[in-house]
């Protein structure tokens, strides 16, 4: 079953940028990463997808239903964790999460205490007393004390330490073995190389590239390092290019004899080629994608 689908979505700001006919597929069971900066579009696609926002044109749905017209039904099978928790001040954490539950008319008590144990979060503190990363266990929380078939999380391991980023990421893991589907955006390429199977990269509110995360990183670029020389010759036309101490590396998808022909002319004495990080694909296919505009 399609959990997410979008034709065409457009999200226009007038002379901001929003999204621009996003064709998105998500189906029960995916693990799906959302990967762009910051500004790139990522939280309008998911405010557009949870009907916070209205499309300027093209169509969202969740679990085949239009979120315009059903979206009190499909939120209730939805677990959202927004990019920055923000809470009422005033009321405890225990209260909070309570009331989360009573605003889908579910008793998540139990749920609720087990998550709480396993962040080593106080329910008995405020709102206000609460760390970025402790707001951010709360968000948790809210999102996943329901059991939703759906998770949309919006970066969620920011302001969260690597301990909980840990057991945040096992409790999803957990949730996608029992059959949830999990849409992850984030800017962090290696939380996305590690935990999701497909991934689409989102460029200036366009989408990019999709596929399934092993195909996006298979590309015939390699980066390649001189050592003994400080720069590239215009002739490789290298991409992403370092300058070391006594050497330059770069990101090269040209031919290898060229390559070879060219190292030989230069007054190296060590080279190197490697595959090139998911991190590195990214900035390929954003500089391949401007390329081509």
């Amino acid at each position: 079953m399609t959990v997410i689908e979008t034709k065409a979505l457009t999200k226009s700001y007038g002379k901001a940028r929003g999204i621009v006919n996003l064709d998105l597929k998500v189906e029960e069971g995916d693990f799906f990463g959302f990967i762009g900066p910051n500004g790139a579009g990522k939280s309008t696609t998911i405010r557009t997808l949870l009907g916070m926002l209205s499309p300027t044109s093209g169509t969202a749905e969740l679990f085949g239903k239009d979120i315009s017209g059903h979206k009190k039904e499909i939120l209730s099978e939805v677990g959202y964790m927004p990019s920055e928790a923000m809470f009422y001040n005033g009321m405890k954490v225990g209260e909070v999460i309570a009331f989360s539950a009573r605003m889908r008319k579910k008793d998540c008590s139990k749920e609720a205490k087990q998550l709480c144990e396993r962040l080593a979060l106080d329910t008995g503190k405020r709102i206000e007393e609460l760390s970025l990363g402790n707001r951010k266990k709360v968000a948790i929380v809210c999102a996943m004390q329901h059991n939703p078939r759906l998770y949309i999380l919006d970066e969620p391991t920011s302001g969260l330490d690597p301990l909980m980023q840990k057991e945040f990421f096992d409790l999803l893991k957990e949730r996608h073995e029992r059959g949830a589907a999990i849409f992850l955006s984030s800017h962090v390429l290696s939380e996305i190389q590690q935990h999701c199977s497909k991934a689409a990269i989102i460029k200036e509110g366009r989408l990019i590239a999709l596929d399934r995360v092993e195909n996006l990183s298979r590309t015939n670029a390699r980066r390649v390092t001189f050592h003994g020389v400080d720069s590239v010759p215009e002739q490789l036309g290298g991409k992403s290019v370092e300058v070391l101490a006594d050497s330059v590396s770069f990101l090269y998808s040209g031919d290898l004899k060229t390559l070879l022909n060219c190292a030989a002319q230069l007054p190296i004495y060590d080279m190197t080629i490697t595959e090139p990080s998911l991190e590195e694909i990214f900035l390929h296919y954003y500089e391949k994608e401007g390329e081509e505009a």
